[in-house]
Formats: structure tokens, sequence, C-alpha cells
């Protein structure tokens, strides 16, 4: 065997490859074969140069092991975006589209040290409190909901018309939003991860959260946000404000993503359809090989080193792909052995995703409550003609057409108001006029005829 006969294989449409630059993860052949962009990148050995943006160069760690020591080693790797050196030096600007899911706020996901310790423990607190059956009775009303508004029509999109939808309307219950609030946090937090007037966008949700601090600083409730206001971290407007908008942005896309992700595996996987009840499954198994953040976890470090014979300088950009991580050879072998040593879809370390837990149980709930309802839902296209949307960080469909049996769309009487209901309906009457068609509105109206 020759050097040609092992020289790697260029990822499909891969514009780097013999030209010395670094590979893309941006483009819609990245989006199209992201597994055959992380064979290649192995060659590099444990991480790779990688482009997020045009301009916006990283290494992506795609090892597993070399992951695991980035995300534990918080002495040497930080999490403070303040030390990017391409953003301090101009290189990237603050218009770059990677840039919101890049640079720095004051929250717990950008801080180190004792700072992130008394910010994450205050999230890791008041999550913990959310009481698993009224999560339960939540999704299932919102579900409902979702359901009645294409259920008759016989078919739908179960990303645009549900998967986003839902984690959305969720977070708006879990963090006690009332009516004109939760519309402005649901046009924002779609607006900021759609492109579409972003930065408009990010305006209003930031607005929205500072009205809902203040609100809740005059009237608490069995909330998140009041819990996390009460919490012995003593949080200031601007910190609940910053904690508040990571939990609903980085939660609600990730999310989003899972669910759709774990539909798709359902629905095009035949296994699951013959033998059934094998939701809890099908959701490990996307979050081993298809995880809804396929590359992120910024690190940064703080002074010039060295990362499983890699060199990094100080203040580069570091990312961690969990979708390589997870499906790499040791890994890979490790799991098909029975191995439970774990994936990394959740992160790892101390700024591993907060609310696992819940986020598990709203897919499992949402999932299960869908077929439930629409026991012969279905692909409505061949699979090789869905197409995900292109980017760096997130693992998405653009659309998922499903088609099913008509159904007669759920009555609000039927439905079974959960813990918090009355405060929805106060709020839902005390919505401004302007907002009443936003969409949280029209859910509480529903909810409450």
């Amino acid at each position: 065997m020759n050097a040609h006969d092992t020289a790697p294989v260029p990822p499909p449409g891969c514009p780097a490859h013999g030209s010395g630059a670094r590979v893309p993860l941006h483009g819609p052949e990245f989006a199209a074969h992201p597994q055959a962009y992380y064979e290649y990148l192995r060659h590099y050995g444990a991480a790779a140069p990688v482009e997020l943006a045009p301009g916006v160069e990283a290494t992506l760690v795609t090892d597993y092991a070399a992951a695991l020591q980035l995300l534990q080693d918080s002495g040497s790797f930080r999490k403070d975006a303040r030390r990017w050196r391409a953003f301090n030096e101009g290189k990237v600007g603050p218009d770059s589209p990677v840039a919101p899911l890049l640079a720095y706020r004051p929250n717990c996901m950008f801080a180190d040290g004792a700072d992130h310790i008394r910010l994450r423990q205050a999230v890791t607190d008041s999550m913990a409190r959310v009481d698993t059956r009224r999560l339960s009775r939540s999704t299932e009303q919102i579900s409902g909901y979702l359901i009645s508004q294409f259920g008759s029509r016989g078919s739908a999109d179960l990303l645009g018309d549900y998967a986003k939808q839902l984690p959305l309307f969720v977070f708006n219950e879990l963090f006690g939003c009332p009516a004109d609030i939760g519309d402005r946090v649901l046009f924002g937090i779609s607006g900021m991860f759609d492109g579409v007037n972003a930065e408009k966008a990010t305006a209003v949700l930031f607005q929205a959260v500072e009205e809902l601090v203040a609100l809740k600083r005059s009237k608490p409730g069995e909330d998140v946000t009041s819990w996390l206001m009460r919490h012995e971290a003593q949080l200031s407007d601007e910190e609940m404000v910053h904690q508040l908008a990571l939990l609903l942005g980085a939660g609600a896309e990730p999310l989003r993503n899972l669910i759709g992700n774990t539909l798709h595996r359902l629905l095009t996987h035949e296994r699951y359809a013959r033998e059934g009840g094998l939701i809890d499954e099908a959701l490990d198994d996307t979050l081993w090989e298809n995880p809804p953040m396929s590359n992120y976890a910024p690190h940064y470090p703080a002074a010039d080193t060295e990362l499983a014979g890699q060199r990094l300088e100080a203040g580069d950009l570091v990312l961690v792909s969990f979708a390589a991580a997870n499906t790499g050879p040791a890994l890979k072998a490790a799991r098909q052995a029975g191995s439970n040593r774990a994936h990394l879809a959740w992160s790892a370390g101390p700024h591993a995703c907060p609310s696992k837990e819940p986020a598990r149980h709203i897919t499992v709930t949402a999932i299960e409550h869908l077929f439930n309802e629409l026991p012969d839902v279905g692909l409505a296209v061949p699979e090789d003609s869905l197409t995900w949307r292109p980017g760096p960080f997130n693992r998405a469909l653009a659309t998922l057409p499903a088609r099913f049996t008509p159904v007669r769309s759920a009555r609000a009487a039927d439905a079974q108001p959960g813990a918090g209901s009355a405060e929805r309906q106060t709020a839902a009457s005390s919505a401004r006029p302007a907002e009443r068609g936003g969409m949280w509105s029209q859910f509480l109206n529903w909810l409450t005829r």
C-alpha cells in the first residue's frame, strides 16, 4: 500500500482540500455531509483547523479524550470570550454571523472561577425546582394546542409547526411570562436563530426579559424567574436578564433540534416503527449520532499550550465537536461493545448542560403526545430530499414534512389546567391590545376558553 492509498478523502464539495486552507463548516456541503467532514478532519489528529464563517478561524477538537481534557481543565482553558484574540484584534467583527453565539455576555456560560460557580449554582438550583409532573402537564397542553393548529389539515411541517414552537412555549410557561412579554420573547428568539432582523430580534428579547425581571421583582410567582431571583446568590437585575436570556435562547434552539432530530430518526428508521415504544432509545441514538449542537463549547487557552500534541496560542478560539467525538473510532467501538461510556451531547465538565433532565423529559413527552394524537404520522417526502440547515454549530433539519389522517381540533374544554393556569388567565386577560395576536397570547386564550 502506498501513500496515495492512505491519503484522506476530501469531503464532498470541500474547497479546502489540497489548498492548505482551513476546512469550512459553514456551507451547504458541510450541512449535507458532516460525517464525511469529520472523517477528513481526523487526519489532522485530535484537533483540526476550521473556518466557522468567512474569515472566522478556529481549532476544532474531534477526539473524545482530547475533548474531555479540554472540557474538564478550567485552569488552562477559559470560557470568558473577552480573551478571544481575533475578535480583540478586529479580525472578527460584531456583525459576523457567528458573533451572537460567541461574543461575550455576562452570563454563566462565559464566566470562569468564582463568578461562574456563583452564577451556575443559581441556575442549576433554580432549574432543579421544576416539578416533573407540572412539566409533563405543560408540555402536553402545549403539544395539544400546536396539534390543534394543523391536525385537521392532515399535513404539517413537524419542524416549523411543532418542534420549533414547543420549546419556546414550554419555557414561557416555566419562566412565568405573561402574555405580552411572552409574545415578544417568542419573536425575539425566533428572529435571532432564523437570522431575520436578528439585531432587532435580540433587542426585543432583552427588552422583554428586562420587563419580566421588573415584574417578578414586584410580583414573584412559582416559576424559574422568581426562584432565580430569590436564590442566595442574590443576582443583580443585569445578571438576572443575562441568565434568563441565556436559558431561553441557548435552551430553545438545541431542544428544537433534539425534538426534530429524534422525530427524524423515528420516521426514517424502520426498526423503531416495527418494534414500537422506543422513543427513549431513539433519543439516545440521536444524542450519540446526531446531537442537536454538533460543534460548540468555545474555549480560549489562558496561555500558549499544547492539547493532544497540537500547539495552541493564548486567546485562540477552540471548539469541541460533540458529533465527531461521539462517532470517532475509539468511542464507536466502545459503544458497540456495550460500554456505558458517556457521549458528549450534553458536554462535560463544569459547563455541562444544566438542563439535561428537563430537556430530555420535554422531548419524550412531546413526541409521545404527538404519536398518540397522530398515530399514523409519516414522512410526506422521500428521506433523501430532506435538507439540513447550514451552520457550524447546530445540527438541524430545514423542514420535516409529514402527513397523517386528519384529526378534529382539540377543544380547550378538554384540557386539564395545570399549575399556574389561574396566573395565565390573568396574564391573558391583561395583555396589551396591540399584542393580543401574538403566539403566546393565542395559546393562553385557547387554554382558558
